[in-house]
């Protein structure tokens, strides 16, 4: 009889950060401009590539492809955060919610193979030079690229279709500003044993792995660092992978605390606060990282910006 009472939901209604009415519009500024500066530094990023030649090269045709990812990553999910700030709450239907989640997973696993890619390549750069440009032709280059879009796709289809065929009953009010895995796991009902094995194995099949693969690389790059005789020689060779290291870092730390983690007792607050940082701050952060702690970024800017003086 109890079961035949639950109410299966149908939708779902957002209520992350409507606890303090009085926060809303400030958050709402601050998402605002760090949406914007997301949007400028990455589309500037790529712009940049593309038009000087010597960017041309494989490490920056992966990260050309690491911005466009953070473009489409935040565009799913920070439009959404300002609405549920702007109305104190957002309506998504069951199909919506779905959508969206297939989309973050989609641009989130895409943006972990490339940050596994690119620590291959450094790889090959470091510890395999004169093999780098017989290696990582184009021909290569988009054949890695196009499998990290179908292996994301993959992992997208596979967790969306698991976490949509659970059963969702009683109250459909969603402690959060987007539709993620935690708080939407908290309102299945029913048995969910198989379609959370699933779940788990995938994150396992993306987060783990890539952080494996990025591991052994550097393993093997400090390896070969450290066979290098002069500490100039050693702090050139490392300074080429110093931006690279700092975007994983900040990354797969806050995927790991989000979804590699005891579930028990968790906070719903921390879990927005750090669901910000890694869909709203760390896409925002990677072209700065990338031009700033860059000498080639810096002077193909710098050249970009004397063309525009001139003319």
């Amino acid at each position: 009889m109890a079961e035949k009472n639950l109410t299966l939901v149908t939708g779902f209604l957002l209520i992350g950060f409507t606890d303090y009415p009085e926060r809303a519009f400030p958050l709402f500024l601050l998402f605002l401009f760090l949406y914007l500066i997301t949007l400028l530094g990455n589309l500037g990023m790529i712009i940049l590539i593309r038009m000087d030649h010597r960017l041309h090269t494989p490490m920056y045709f992966l990260l050309s492809h690491l911005s466009f990812m953070d473009i489409c990553y935040s565009s799913v999910t920070v439009p959404q955060m300002m609405a549920v700030l702007l109305e104190l709450g957002a309506n998504l239907s069951y199909m919506r919610c779905a959508a969206q989640f297939f989309l973050f997973t989609f641009f989130g696993s895409i943006d972990c193979y490339l940050l596994a890619l690119m620590a291959y390549d450094r790889y090959v750069a470091v510890c395999q030079p004169l093999l780098y440009v017989t290696i990582m032709t184009q021909e290569a280059r988009w054949r890695f690229v196009a499998g990290a879009y179908i292996a994301g796709l993959f992992s997208a289809l596979v967790r969306t279709v698991s976490a949509f065929t659970l059963s969702f009953c009683g109250n459909n009010e969603i402690d959060f500003i987007f539709c993620d895995l935690p708080p939407l796991l908290k309102l299945t009902c029913g048995d969910s044993y198989t379609q959370e094995v699933v779940i788990i194995m995938i994150t396992i099949f993306v987060i783990p792995a890539c952080m494996v693969v990025i591991l052994v690389s550097y393993l093997f790059i400090i390896t070969a660092i450290m066979k290098i005789r002069s500490a100039g020689g050693r702090a050139k060779t490392f300074s080429t992978c110093a931006s690279h290291l700092t975007a994983v870092s900040l990354f797969f730390g806050t995927l790991i605390f989000m979804y590699l983690r005891d579930n028990s007792g968790q906070s719903s607050e921390e879990d927005r606060v750090v669901s910000v940082f890694y869909t709203a701050v760390i896409p925002m952060l990677n072209p700065l990282i990338y031009s700033l702690r860059n000498k080639e970024v810096k002077e193909a800017l710098k050249k970009i910006l004397n063309r525009a003086k001139l003319s």
